[in-house]
């Protein structure tokens, strides 16, 4: 049997974008940070996020049918950082509808499919909208545990 500890530093050498996954139920908003996130296809858009089974967001999520995924960008580290607690409040983020002012790109989807993925859900969203900086900016990375 492999250990915990064993196979989070073994995945933890896979460098991996980060985003923050957005959702409201009724008049609350929910956001989690997250860095499993993959394209499915491009005909029809899909994309899929791996969410923990406990996590508010997936319940807003499943209750609403929607969600939106926000890249982040080099220097929105604060914002990973402040969606990564359970409960974090939105008190002085800028945001539309949970699309976070100056990320990188903005995907808001609708639920497609929800998958077992042991202690998390693979939800599988159909791309809706998309919106996204014209210039370049540096994206915000995961790597060996740390943003990079």
């Amino acid at each position: 049997m492999i250990a915990t500890t064993q196979l989070r530093a073994a995945l933890g050498h896979f460098a991996t974008g980060v985003t923050v996954v957005t959702a409201a139920a009724g008049d609350s908003r929910h956001g989690t940070t997250a860095n499993a996130v993959s394209s499915v296809s491009l005909d029809p858009p899909l994309l899929l996020v791996c969410l923990r089974d406990e996590s508010l967001t997936l319940a807003a999520l499943l209750d609403s049918g929607r969600f939106i995924v926000n890249v982040l960008h080099d220097e929105q580290r604060a914002l990973a950082q402040r969606f990564a607690r359970r409960g974090a409040g939105w008190d002085g983020v800028a945001h539309r509808d949970g699309r976070l002012h100056g990320a990188l790109a903005t995907l808001d989807c609708e639920l497609h499919d929800v998958a077992d993925g042991g202690d998390h859900r693979i939800v599988v969203g159909r791309i809706a909208h998309v919106e996204h900086a014209a210039e370049h900016a540096p994206p915000l990375l995961f790597y060996r545990g740390a943003y990079a």
